[in-house]
């Protein structure tokens, strides 16, 4: 078995690792450990746990994970749609969405030069994996108005092409649908009803790091060189996958 550590940016991810990604992952002689980012350490009382508003955060949470040396992987699932502008790569952005997101990763990666750590941003939010098939979680809700509506504001679009706009947010668009929708409780269950199939499917960028987590198995590295695992320069964006 590999350990994978995955700094995550709240309990939503930290759910959606244990429910959907662990039993994935754990067939595959991969167990997945999410570690929640620390936002304020407490001498006396738990410290505070969820959101970023540093790179500070980020850099010292990711720094503890690197030093557990038993651990085959290290890698962030953290939002991109409001990243601090403080983090490596953010103020030197250009480009498609895609190609952005990767400069990022590259530039968070570049600050460690270790070889086991694989930043990854979601693009652009959590809630985009959602937008994969409405269909399969629109039972939890009673509103088929609203989750009409939800289907038809996103028609003809990719569910990573959905902007960062704080407007046309993945979840703010699921919030002006559905007002009852809560992140940590809906989010994971959603995608569990999707499944990660599918969802490969259709986030090419998401897809990308699933195949670098399920190839720890295989001893595999995840940056060498400037490459990712399968070979390609970090800042060229996956290629897109047809939606089935």
């Amino acid at each position: 078995m590999k350990r994978l550590l995955i700094l995550v940016e709240g309990p939503t991810e930290e759910r959606f690792v244990k429910l959907v990604l662990s039993p994935h992952l754990l067939a595959r002689s991969v167990v997945a450990i999410p570690r929640i980012l620390v936002t304020k350490r407490v001498d006396n009382g738990p410290n505070f746990k969820g959101g970023v508003t540093s790179w500070d955060q980020i850099k010292r949470d990711l720094r503890n994970l690197i030093g557990d040396t038993n651990a085959a992987g290290i890698t962030t699932l953290i939002d991109y749609y409001g990243l601090p502008k403080d983090v490596p790569g953010m103020s030197t952005r250009k480009g498609s969405s895609e190609v952005r997101v990767a400069h990022v990763e590259k530039a968070i990666a570049d600050q460690f030069r270790e070889r086991r750590l694989r930043p990854f941003l979601m693009l652009h939010e959590f809630e985009a994996m959602l937008f994969t098939n409405i269909e399969k979680w629109a039972h939890r809700f009673d509103d088929v108005t609203a989750i009409a509506r939800l289907r038809n504001d996103v028609a003809g679009l990719e569910p990573e092409d959905i902007n960062e706009t704080p407007q046309g947010a993945p979840s703010k668009r699921i919030l002006r649908r559905l007002e009852e929708y809560e992140k940590p409780l809906h989010g994971p269950d959603a995608l569990n009803d999707i499944g990660l199939d599918a969802i490969r499917d259709a986030c090419p960028h998401f897809a990308a790091w699933l195949t670098w987590t399920e190839s720890l198995a295989e001893g595999e590295d995840a940056e060498e060189d400037g490459k990712d695992a399968d070979g390609d320069d970090d800042d060229a964006p996956p290629k897109r996958r047809k939606r089935r």
